[in-house]
């Protein structure tokens, strides 16, 4: 049997149409802003997203770090939902690169209301840094890849704007959450100053994220890319990967989703797992353990080649992607079966 690997829609690897197109890329600079296909995806994805300009970059963590370096200065803070990428996962990168403070809302599953975004607006003090921007996360990560709702989104950030506040979607899945929809892109990102895109996670190409806003936006981050250490050179060679996954590995996007239900459903019937079937709205599925422990659970998946990751303190998370096949989730459905019966008898 080969490994079915579960831990992150970011592990799979280029199609072998996606390195052909790779390999026959026209290239140039990108640095000096001459690289040809980096020039066409940027152009096709800001059109896509109904934004100005884009700029390409080598990762979704550098994307947000842009966007909060753009729009703030030192000794700022920006508003953050309290498990959202940015502030979870991303190594204090806005304290480090930008010298801003950033302030966790918890929130009800990946979402903050906009009650909380005003009692949390600081006073024009100087004792207190200034509130400038609030962040958004669609799909969120750790709300098990949620779509946020349409109108709680708006509300979020009609208040922040209220305020004065800038506002940016960390939009690393916008794909799913458009697949899910039946939206699009724009209309998800429509309101927000700027939108980071991820290109490696379910669309599949081997590298980059994009950061989108207006073209006096972009031209700045495109000095903070280099600042940075971002800027590439003929990186007209991964643009192609990325711009190959946006024609033609978006509308695939409902297969991963009806294989994250499956998967749920089977995780449903089992004794050491639980989850809540009504959270899997994408390609993320949060389990809850109930029987052993995650370490537990995965090691005796890993034992059955079926690798998933340990997802807080009590759960594991699995992620369906580009390189999951159908008869791919039926084993790892018969894996879970068996795995449950043997933690059950070791209880």
């Amino acid at each position: 049997m080969k490994p079915i690997d579960l831990r992150s829609d970011t592990v799979s690897r280029p199609t072998a149409e996606m390195r052909a197109v790779m390999a026959a890329a026209e290239v140039g600079d990108d640095v000096f802003g001459d690289d040809p296909t980096t020039l066409e995806l940027e152009s096709e994805v800001a059109d896509l997203i109904g934004m100005e300009a884009a700029l390409f970059v080598p990762s979704g963590t550098m994307a947000n770090q842009l966007a909060v370096a753009v729009q703030t200065s030192s000794g700022d803070e920006i508003l953050v939902e309290e498990t959202c990428h940015i502030f979870q996962y991303e190594g204090a990168g806005a304290a480090l690169l930008s010298g801003v403070q950033t302030w966790p809302i918890p929130g009800e599953r990946g979402m903050i209301t906009p009650a909380q975004i005003r009692a949390r607006v600081r006073p024009t003090d100087p004792h207190c840094p200034m509130t400038r921007m609030l962040t958004v996360e669609n799909t969120h990560n750790r709300a098990g890849g949620r779509v946020l709702p349409e109108d709680e989104v708006r509300a979020a950030v009609a208040e922040a704007r209220a305020h004065g506040l800038s506002v940016h979607l960390d939009g690393a899945r916008l794909w799913n959450a458009a697949a899910a929809t039946g939206r699009s892109e724009a209309d998800l990102a429509e309101g927000f100053d700027t939108v980071s895109v991820c290109f490696s996670k379910g669309l599949g190409a081997p590298i980059g994220s994009a950061l989108l806003g207006t073209n006096e936006t972009i031209d700045r981050a495109r000095f903070y890319r280099k600042r940075f250490g971002g800027g590439m050179r003929q990186v007209g060679i991964i643009a192609a990967g990325a711009l190959h996954a946006v024609r033609n590995h978006r509308k695939r996007l409902t297969l991963d989703h009806t294989h994250a239900r499956g998967l749920a459903e089977v995780i449903a019937e089992l004794s050491g797992l639980s989850i809540a079937l009504e959270n899997v709205e994408t390609n993320i599925v949060v389990a809850e353990v109930e029987h052993g422990s995650p370490e537990l659970w995965l090691e005796q998946l890993a034992a059955r080649q079926v690798r998933a990751v340990p997802f807080g303190s009590g759960a594991i998370r699995f992620v369906t992607h580009l390189d999951v096949s159908t008869a791919d989730i039926d084993e790892v459905e018969r894996v879970l079966r068996s795995a449950d019966k043997e933690i059950l008898a070791l209880a």
